[in-house]
Formats: structure tokens, sequence, C-alpha cells
């Protein structure tokens, strides 16, 4: 049974198979799931009991033994799995999906502008993240899993870290709207439909990743 007064971040830690519904329905378990999911259901205007049954269908749907727990890492251990899972397919997977916008608003923003306003999101989360991957990697990871961690730098990292989270969310957010939901019209090429697919896909990546860092790596060094 799901709680509805449980927050939307909580219920990722316990059952990672919920994403992808949050994914779905908009719903930011990244940088704003702090908030209850009735709360969260009902700003996506959802009666919170249709959410609940989607999120219980999915837990019941899980196949195969289930992704060990992020707050049983230790930190060096989150870090590492940080970078090899999240930042190593972000940093393949950006610089394609840019070129690839760029592509498919050339060839099809006459016939949909809004491939134009998609390209420009894509391109700005492309400069947004690649050097944020740098500097968490050169800076805030090392900070953190070093003998001795020095609070006050790791608290002015992590609340960096945070704000350009934030940032991203909003750029996610643009690309969700100028692509109607990843929704693909019937005359869309083959390139149209990679690159919906593609970039759901970094959408949902980088949620992931996020995540893990706001609610698993940065309350072990900042308080709530």
């Amino acid at each position: 049974m799901i709680d509805p007064q449980q927050t939307v971040a909580d219920l990722i830690l316990d059952h990672s198979e919920c994403a992808p519904v949050f994914q779905q329905h908009r719903i930011d378990f990244c940088c704003r799931g702090g908030v209850s999911i009735a709360e969260a259901a009902r700003a996506r205007g959802m009666e919170p009991d249709a959410l609940i049954a989607a999120l219980s269908e999915a837990i019941e749907a899980r196949r195969g033994d289930r992704a060990v727990d992020a707050r049983s890492l230790t930190t060096p251990q989150l870090v590492a799995h940080i970078v090899a899972r999240h930042h190593a397919y972000l940093r393949t997977a950006l610089p394609f999906v840019g070129a690839l916008a760029t592509k498919v608003a050339r060839v099809h923003g006459d016939h949909n502008p809004k491939l134009r306003e998609l390209e420009a999101a894509v391109a700005e989360l492309v400069v947004a993240l690649l050097p944020h991957l740098d500097e968490e990697e050169a800076v805030l990871f090392p900070a953190l899993v070093a003998p001795v961690v020095d609070r006050a730098v790791a608290e002015k990292a992590l609340g960096a870290m945070h704000e350009e989270h934030l940032a991203v969310a909003l750029l996610l957010e643009r690309a969700r709207v100028a692509s109607d939901d990843y929704a693909l019209p019937a005359w869309a090429c083959n390139s149209y439909r990679a690159l919906f697919s593609e970039l759901e896909q970094v959408e949902g990546d980088t949620f992931t990743h996020v995540h893990l860092e706001n609610h698993v790596l940065k309350p072990r060094f900042v308080e709530a």
C-alpha cells in the first residue's frame, strides 16, 4: 500500500521502478521530490488515487532483482556509480542529441516550428550539463570523498550543484513542452523518431542522476 503522504523522492528510493510513471506524468522527482505523492498528483491535475494506482501497477509489474539501494552505498561507492553510470552516459548522449536536434529542426522546422524551440532548449541543455559534469568530477566529488571533509566547502559546492540542477530541470521542461510530451506526428521520419526517443531517455537518466545527488548524496553533508 502506497502512502499518499509519502514524498515522491522517498518512494523512488524505495521503488526505483516508479520513476518512469512520474516521468510520464511530468512529475519532477529530482529537484522537487520533497512534495507528497498526493500533492504532486493534484499539481498535475490528477486524482491522487489514479497516480497511486499507476505507481502500484509499476511496483507489481517489476521483474528481476530489485536495484541496489543507493542509500546503502558508501559515499565513494555512490560517487563512483554516478560517474560511471550517469556521467558517462550523458557525455556520449548529449552531443549526439544536440546534433540530431539541429538536423531535425533544419529539415522539419518549417513544417513544425516548435522543433526550433526544441533545438534551442537542447542546445542550452548541452551547454549547461557538460560543464556541470566536469565541475562535479573536478571539484565537488573529490571534496566529498576526501579523508577529511571540509563541511563548509562541501555545503557551498552542494548548494551550487542544487541551483544548477534547478536550471537543468527547467530546460528539460522546455524540451517537454516544445516536443508536445515527445508525441510523434504520423509523418515523422526516422531521425525525428530517434531524436524524441533519445531525448526521453536523456530526461529519464538525468532525473535519476539528479535524484541520487539531491536525495541521497546531499543529505549526508547538508541538514534539511
